[in-house]
């Protein structure tokens, strides 16, 4: 396949694996941006989040098309300073505008200076019938009119078509169209547009369209309503799809879609090591925080690089990961910049997590049989802790008040000399457990 893009063609050749990623635009439908009245990304934000992932080494951003609105135009404008800013360093970065088939989008992304337009109609019978109300002659006739032009007056962009709703349209009526556009774009898109797919379609999809278009690249766009985004991602990834949509921590419209972290993970753990070429894996957690930060939400427990995948409430578990973290950590989330596992106080500890946090951590002279007591005690009391309570706060007062603990005066120039250092205070506010974080480096 010849690419149109002179930057694309001369300086850069894609990888096996080139995600595209959307925060900036699906992301900004999620409706988690409502629950704290945030309800857009900012500016600065915008600003931030491209820096973060041209920084973390991803090559294709989509945006909205200025044509959204006036704050969309300046938002554009403002990624692509930092786009173009960051090319000495980090490389090009294409910045690829999401634009319906109309004229006055494409004039927008164009005016702003997009790389590429990602165009796209609906062909579902649903998309057909309830939006835009097009039958196939018109749609053809007004895309392929439209991308004629695009491809004759402006060569260097790169365009990709995608038939919205593309797993409800019958495999006829895709090709129908996807047969006039072909010769006209860069890329296919198969967008699962409300989540319907599953792991056999996709692959089952993607094999007819690789046999009728075999010089073509696709890209996949899947949506989590039945919770398969990201298994759907992966299954394509593998049977050859080269260009994903992602976006951090897997959000966006409904129940959002594939997350750019848990996708590279994933490959990762199944070593599929030629397709993160590029990727600044150790920047998957502190980008996720970064983001998790903009939305005023922790990491989701859902997402794989996150800091709770290293969390441990049950006694069992502590115990053990004491001992070796690996006895329930089973993948390399350091490889990914989780660097600390945490561990929570709460009813559900054992005496040895009670023993080690008051002995290690806060320095009370006790042995294990005064741990097992104070243990017993603890679990009667944690019982009834109040919103501002501390399970720490808790324990210290058991161990002080009731048992009359003293602590062993440390010289300061030894304390940091602990080979695991646990720190109560990493919790958040409103958590009703304390949590104990583990250096594991």
């Amino acid at each position: 396949m010849t690419f149109s893009n002179p930057f694309q063609f001369k300086n850069y050749h894609p990888r096996p694996l080139e995600i595209i990623d959307t925060t900036l635009r699906e992301g900004s439908q999620s409706s988690l941006l409502h629950d704290h009245y945030k309800y857009f990304f900012n500016q600065n934000d915008k600003v931030e989040i491209a820096r973060a992932l041209i920084v973390y080494g991803v090559k294709f951003i989509e945006l909205f098309a200025p044509i959204v609105s006036p704050r969309e135009r300046d938002d554009f404008a403002a990624v692509k300073a930092v786009r173009d800013e960051l090319i000495m360093q980090k490389g090009y970065t294409f910045l690829l505008a999401h634009v319906r088939c109309h004229p006055d989008d494409v004039a927008s992304a164009i005016e702003a200076g997009a790389d590429g337009l990602n165009f796209y109609i609906g062909l579902s019978e649903a998309s057909r019938n309830h939006n835009h109300g097009k039958d196939f002659d018109v749609i053809i006739k007004q895309a392929r009119l439209l991308l004629e032009e695009v491809r004759a007056n402006h060569p260097k962009l790169i365009l990709r078509f995608s038939g919205e709703d593309a797993f409800r349209t019958p495999e006829a009526n895709l090709f129908r169209v996807y047969d006039e556009i072909v010769p006209l774009v860069d890329r296919l898109g198969t967008p699962d547009t409300v989540g319907v797919a599953t792991p056999t379609t996709v692959t089952h999809r993607l094999e007819l369209l690789q046999q009728r278009y075999p010089r073509m690249d696709f890209e996949g766009h899947f949506h989590d309503d039945r919770g398969f985004a990201l298994v759907n991602a992966l299954e394509a990834v593998k049977s050859g799809m080269r260009y994903i949509n992602t976006t951090l921590l897997g959000v966006g419209e409904r129940s959002g879609i594939t997350s750019t972290t848990a996708l590279l993970f994933n490959l990762y753990m199944d070593k599929f090591y030629d397709h993160l070429e590029g990727y600044n894996l150790r920047g998957s957690y502190p980008i996720n925080v970064t983001f998790a930060d903009k939305l005023k939400k922790l990491v989701p427990s859902k997402e794989p690089v996150s800091l709770t995948n290293r969390t441990h409430t049950a006694g069992v578990h502590q115990k053990a990961v004491l001992n070796s973290a690996g006895t329930y950590e089973a993948f390399p989330l350091d490889q990914f910049g989780v660097n600390e596992s945490e561990v929570l106080l709460g009813p559900l500890s054992g005496w040895n997590i009670i023993h080690y946090f008051l002995k290690e951590i806060k320095y009370y002279n006790l042995g294990e049989g005064t741990a097992r007591q104070i243990t017993d005690v603890f679990k009667e009391r944690v019982y009834n802790i109040g919103p501002q309570d501390s399970p720490a706060e808790i324990l210290v007062d058991i161990a002080e008040n009731e048992f009359g603990l003293s602590r062993i005066a440390i010289p300061e120039r030894f304390k940091d000399n602990i080979l695991q250092r646990m720190d109560e205070d990493k919790s958040p506010k409103q958590s009703n457990i304390a949590a104990i974080e583990v250096n594991i480096q």
